[in-house]
């Protein structure tokens, strides 16, 4: 009998606590929620010259992009990775925000601080969550399908800069 109260004073401990800590709140950052910072994307790639909009992130690595952004353009040589995402070196650092993900087409991760992806199809990994394609300077949603198309299959030039 003494086993069995320590135990549901155990649980019952574990479960108050756990509830504490979500009284808290969770950090939009924690939830994936895209904030009011917008980005251009110019992919130059194989299919031609396409101009694209994306919504960024609301977290610090997101905020850091942005203001990397700010202070100019950002050019980076993408190539393609396991045929489900472009990827290449962003020339810095930004502080990550890692968390289990599985991505979805147009997701913009910052993988190990360093380089950002687009993807054109999912992948589950330890990511931080840059931000999301939204839309083509012609339509305003993107499917999987237009933007495995607009990134073409070789490497790609992706030219990031603020929206205007």
């Amino acid at each position: 009998m003494k086993r069995v109260l320590a135990f549901l004073i155990s649980v019952f401990l574990l479960a108050s606590t756990a509830c504490a800590n979500g009284s808290r709140g969770i950090k939009s950052s924690d939830k994936g929620e895209l904030s009011d910072m917008k980005i251009s994307i110019q992919i130059t790639s194989d299919s031609g010259n396409h101009k694209l909009t994306a919504t960024l992130a609301d977290n610090s690595s997101a905020t850091a992009f942005y203001e990397l952004l700010k202070k100019g353009p950002l050019t980076v040589d993408m190539h393609d990775y396991g045929s489900f995402e472009k990827v290449g070196p962003l020339g810095t650092k930004l502080p990550r925000n890692d968390t289990q993900i599985t991505t979805t087409a147009g997701d913009i991760i910052l993988y190990q601080g360093n380089q950002i992806t687009i993807y054109y199809d999912t992948n589950s990994w330890n990511f931080t969550r840059l931000g999301k394609v939204v839309s083509t300077g012609s339509t305003t949603s993107i499917t999987q399908a237009e933007l495995k198309k607009i990134l073409g299959k070789g490497d790609v030039t992706a030219v990031f800069s603020v929206m205007e």
